[in-house]
């Protein structure tokens, strides 16, 4: 750690907003975006937090990422909504679908918005955590562009696509259950390749689709649990882009070049509590099923989903995040560039 830079979390935000609007997004979009890098970053979340940053500006300067979206909202029924994100940053779409959702479920006891054509969703945890710090109950799901293999199947065939929970407590902090259906994350693939370590057996494969450790020979990371991953991929996919009307995985692997185009799509749900009963009894009842699990009989203590990423949040709230030296330099460079003072 002692090689890391600590900076306190606000300044690392205005530092990452101020980077974003300089390439290019609205002051109230930068902002966004540099709130989900710096929740992740808290958490301890490395692979999508600000090491994000360079990446999406990136992205920006590509036009991959649009950076003066024109966002609409279409509905037919009060209980639910697509999203046209018109290839907005992840952050920005998603942080408003997550509201819409949450606005609707107030009214509708329950309410899900897709998302369409988005670019990079970014820590899914942070949006249905969004919606649980409001009181209800978040679910999400991604969809995004195969580099995964598919049980049966020669090469990449689906995404890595994560899905989300997110159920507020009163005592506790919210249970948080983020995850993806592959074995390993990419960067994992990427750190071992780095390292020269071995990977987990089972874990990833070569671009023909064969299991490997080597990390020069991996390519890509294997479905978590076999077909049970692979088949979780494929069906947030239907959940996702088909029911958004912006189908990936067969334009991915039709002939057509536009297939191969980067881009992510999204489901997030908003329950209210409220309307199953009292949502006060709801939240004590949350907070009796944790404490019952953490009092189970154990040798290193029991946690659930999202209770140690929220321990960390909190001692990295008062110590500052951690910075490797590879992004604190990527992060300095273009700030260099654009006439930034980065945090003292």
């Amino acid at each position: 750690m002692s090689d890391r830079k600590l900076v306190p979390a606000e300044e690392l935000r205005e530092f990452s907003a101020a980077l974003l609007e300089q390439g290019g997004l609205s002051a109230e979009h930068a902002r966004t975006t540099a709130d989900v890098f710096v929740w992740a970053a808290l958490r301890g979340v490395e692979s999508h937090g600000i090491a994000r940053v360079p990446a999406y500006l990136e992205l920006l300067a590509k036009g991959v990422a649009n950076a003066r979206p024109e966002i609409r909202i279409e509905s037919t029924t009060p209980a639910a909504a697509v999203l046209d994100a018109d290839r907005a940053p992840g952050p920005v779409a998603l942080g408003a679908a997550a509201d819409e959702a949450v606005r609707r479920a107030r009214t509708t006891g329950i309410a899900s918005v897709g998302v369409r054509r988005t670019v990079h969703t970014g820590a899914i945890g942070y949006y249905v955590s969004r919606i649980a710090q409001q009181g209800l109950v978040g679910l999400g799901f991604v969809a995004g562009m195969p580099n995964m293999g598919y049980t049966g199947a020669k090469g990449a065939a689906v995404a890595t696509s994560p899905l989300a929970v997110a159920v507020p407590a009163k005592e506790h902090a919210p249970l948080v259950l983020d995850m993806a259906t592959a074995t390993i994350a990419l960067g994992r693939i990427r750190q071992a390749r780095a390292n020269g370590t071995p990977l987990p057996e089972g874990a990833a494969a070569t671009e023909d689709g064969t299991p490997t450790t080597d990390p020069e020979q991996a390519v890509m990371p294997l479905p978590l649990g076999g077909a049970k991953g692979s088949g979780m991929s494929l069906a947030f996919e239907l959940l996702t882009s088909v029911l958004v009307g912006a189908p990936i995985f067969s334009a991915f692997h039709s002939d057509d070049p536009q297939g191969r185009k980067h881009r992510q799509n999204a489901l997030l749900i908003a329950v209210d509590p409220a309307a199953f009963g009292d949502p006060d009894a709801f939240t004590a009842a949350v907070d009796a099923t944790l404490s019952t699990l953490k009092g189970l009989p154990s040798d290193d203590g029991v946690h659930y989903p999202g209770e140690r990423s929220a321990a960390v949040a909190a001692g990295r709230a008062e110590e500052g995040i951690p910075v490797a030296p590879k992004v604190w330099r990527e992060l300095t460079e273009a700030a260099g560039r654009f006439g930034i003072a980065p945090p003292a």
